[in-house]
């Protein structure tokens, strides 16, 4: 009898999630072991209802789109999974005569991909469980970086780009740019790669330090001394110094936070206490979900990652994720190996000091030169004529 093979997402969508299902499918069509490539409807949802997609018979003219396609084409889940949901899976496995599952996610996807493993290898179930890392936070312990980032990334430093430019054309306000990114702010540092083109953000507060307003607005005031416009690039997890967050949360659950409106809490800062006028802008889910910001190396990447760890599942291996290693930055060059799923399981990886500048609001040139091959190839020039006059 032929063995069947799961394909499952979890977590937020990304803009080369699709690439990673494109790389296991591929991987999986090449293998005489496998009968049908199922995808989870929906994540694990759809696992625990036995709602499976069939793809092992889509065309190759239409699979390939799923390198241009943004999201996840088979669909992803937050939802909270319990030991006897494993349980459950577990069964639907021996049921359907499922021996591979690859699990695409964060954090928590990789802590379900590896209790699912635990319990399999308990029930004594000869199936192999690995795992595929996604996430546009980067925050997967481990690994250099994560696919999903790179993309994140590249819109972030093209918004704050053109955002630089349109505040420069017309300086007669602090725009303060909110990025996502709860822990860790790798996609806010990113928009410091903007500055490579002349329109870098003035200033960039990260989640690993703790926010001060006080000193936030001694940093404008001294800036708006200088010049007129300013663009300020700040996380939606900004916290203070005793944790607790700057914008008291709008919704909370067991693993999501819906964050308040941080932008708009620090343009409003800004006019009460300086008399300055001030705008929040916040890109959103358009940061994670735009294809038209695709970043080539992240695609590349992803659909790699896809690809070993069908082939690391086909071989043996399982309670895995498949990770990057840097080898060299110019030129870039990683290289892929896999880690044990007990080391990345809710392990968050944030900003290390040294990407940080000591004033705590903005990043160094080592976290550029570490950025800056992720985000693919160059962003466009643009030109100025004017220096912004002071005021």
């Amino acid at each position: 009898m032929a063995e069947n093979l799961l394909i499952v997402h979890g977590g937020g969508p990304t803009a080369v999630m699709n690439g990673s299902l494109y790389g296991a499918i591929k991987e999986a069509k090449k293998s005489d072991k496998i009968g049908h490539i199922y995808g989870a409807n929906n994540g694990t949802g759809g696992f625990l209802k036995k709602d499976f997609l069939e793809l092992e018979n889509v065309p190759e003219e239409k699979l390939k789109l799923l390198l241009q396609t943004p999201g996840t084409a088979i669909g992803t889940s937050r939802d909270p999974i319990e030991q006897e949901h494993y349980e459950k899976m577990a069964d639907i496995l021996e049921e359907e005569n499922i021996k591979y599952v690859l699990f695409n996610g964060g954090n928590g996807t990789m802590d379900t991909c590896g209790k699912l493993h635990k319990t399999c290898q308990k029930r004594g179930l000869d199936v192999k469980v690995m795992g595929i890392p996604k996430t546009t936070d980067n925050d997967i312990a481990v690994t250099d970086h994560s696919p999903g980032f790179g993309s994140a990334a590249r819109y972030m430093a093209a918004c704050t780009q053109e955002l630089a430019a349109d505040v420069r054309s017309l300086p007669i306000h602090v725009v303060v740019m909110e990025a996502s990114g709860r822990n860790a702010g790798w996609i806010t540092a990113s928009s410091a790669l903007a500055g490579e083109k002349g329109y870098e953000p003035d200033l960039i507060y990260l989640p690993e330090r703790a926010f001060d307003e006080d000193k936030f607005i001694e940093d404008v005031k001294k800036l708006l001394e200088k010049k007129s416009g300013i663009l300020v690039v700040a996380s939606e997890g900004l916290t203070d110094k005793e944790g607790k967050p700057i914008v008291k949360p709008v919704f909370k659950t067991e693993r999501a936070t819906y964050f308040g409106d941080v932008s708009s809490h620090l343009a409003n800062l800004v006019i009460q206490k300086l008399g300055y006028k001030a705008r929040g802008e916040k890109p959103g889910l358009l940061g994670r979900a735009s294809i038209f910001m695709q970043s080539q190396v992240d695609i590349e990447e992803a659909q790699m990652a896809g690809e070993l760890a069908c082939r690391a599942a086909l071989d043996g291996e399982s309670g895995k994720m498949v990770a990057f290693s840097r080898v060299s930055e110019n030129p870039y060059e990683m290289k892929p190996f896999l880690v044990d799923i007990d080391e990345v399981m809710m392990y968050e990886r944030k900003m290390p000091d040294e990407f940080i500048n000591e004033e705590g609001n903005g990043v160094t040139q080592a976290f550029l030169d570490w950025c800056r091959p992720l985000i693919g190839e160059e962003l466009p020039d643009m030109i100025s004529f004017n220096t912004q006059s002071g005021k």
